[in-house]
């Protein structure tokens, strides 16, 4: 639902997150009523990465459906969305949705974050509060902008092919200004992280800088000269678009297809998803060893309740591999490298494309979802980035 309200400008809309008892209801219903198949035929003496070879395991799955009828609370996480601040406005012809939160401190630069797939604004709610108005005053501060992916939870289902990265890109420079922030610093990671290296080659004269956990370097480039250390990172990415990225190929060249099932089946939403979470956190078994089924719930439900399967899977066929391969950025830029993240950039490949990397950090934990698995750290780690990009432009 959407209300006008004074505080706002006359082109973007506050915006109250809230379904109803019906939409709930007929979720539970559902899984109730699923149909599931037999257990996965690989060995499942004990916790550890086999039982997950063939997807999600069956045990798994109940338990987290179970929880999900009978415990799993939506109306918590409506409450923290609509506590952080959230609005709408159209952008090319596309509404957009996006949580705000202005800091109260005078000395707050402005922060848009952007996510990627399949998560969503919720991988970001967690640690927003405390980089608007951080416990220690001594801490920087962040007017921060977080906004859905057109396709993604509350903002508008593109009609039309066209909205790529490049095009996504422009468009949070366009929302960044409704705003009254013509200059601004960015974060992403996984689609996020591309756009935000998209925002920062394309938009010099807005962007200050940039922070990624995804750095893309130029393609083609040889391994000679690397550690062995960023070889064994170059073999990984290598093996996981090799051997584990089915569901990207799926998604880039048969979004359609497999988002019949997404938005009729909430068990079949939740394996394509869990599946992600499971094989791409810092884990040596379950997700929920490093984040509640709670939050993985709220990312899971929040894509049922607004039907985005098929939708959100499309960023994929709009963008897979886009990247411009002469895209180089000028802008002082941070680079995290997360251990278990699913894509590690050597540093030489980084600095081919990121001609002025500022802090280049190399944490000992956490994994593709670091704002989710480790937020503490992660906010740390965000500061001390963004904290060199800005003084980079003194």
């Amino acid at each position: 639902m959407t209300r006008p309200s004074s505080d706002v400008q006359a082109d973007v809309q506050a915006f109250e997150a809230h379904a109803s008892d019906a939409e709930l209801d007929d979720l539970r219903a559902r899984l109730a009523a699923a149909r599931l198949p037999e257990a996965e035929t690989v060995q499942r003496s004990g916790p550890g990465p086999r039982r997950w070879e063939q997807g999600v395991p069956l045990a798994d799955l109940v338990e987290v459906v179970h929880y999900w009828r009978t415990g799993y609370d939506w109306r918590a996480f409506e409450d923290r969305l609509n506590r952080i601040g959230q609005l709408r406005t159209t952008i090319d012809g596309l509404g957009i949705h996006f949580l705000h939160r202005r800091s109260p401190r005078a000395d707050a630069a402005p922060l848009l974050m952007t996510h990627g797939w399949p998560d969503s604004v919720a991988r970001f709610t967690d640690v927003v509060d405390e980089l608007a108005d951080p416990k220690d005053a001594d801490a920087p501060a962040f007017h921060v902008v977080v906004p859905s992916l057109p396709g993604f939870g509350y903002s508008d289902k593109p009609a039309t092919t066209g909205w790529g990265t490049e095009r996504i890109a422009a468009a949070w420079v366009e929302l960044m200004g409704r705003l009254g922030y013509g200059t601004f610093v960015a974060h992403g990671g996984d689609w996020g992280g591309n756009i935000t290296t998209v925002l920062g080659g394309r938009f010099p004269a807005q962007v200050l800088g940039i922070h990624t956990t995804f750095a893309e370097g130029p393609p083609g480039l040889t391994t000679d000269g690397l550690t062995a250390v960023e070889r064994e990172w170059a073999e990984e990415t290598r093996d996981f678009w090799l051997r584990r990225a089915a569901y990207a190929k799926q998604q880039a060249t048969r979004p359609q297809t497999i988002g019949y099932a997404l938005v009729d089946s909430p068990v079949g939403l939740l394996a394509w998803i869990l599946d992600k979470f499971a094989e791409w956190t810092d884990t040596e078994d379950s997700p929920f060893e490093a984040i509640s089924m709670d939050r993985i719930l709220d990312d899971v439900t929040l894509y049922w309740l607004t039907r985005t399967g098929a939708s959100a899977a499309r960023i994929y066929y709009e963008s897979h591999n886009s990247l411009d391969p002469d895209l180089r950025v000028d802008v002082p830029a941070a680079i995290t490298a997360y251990p278990r993240d699913v894509e590690k950039c050597p540093r030489p490949w980084a600095q081919e494309r990121y001609r002025r990397i500022v802090r280049w950090s190399e944490p000992e934990i956490g994994g593709h979802f670091a704002a989710l698995e480790v937020p503490e750290y992660f906010v740390e780690d965000l500061r001390q980035g963004l904290a060199a990009v800005l003084d980079a432009n003194r």
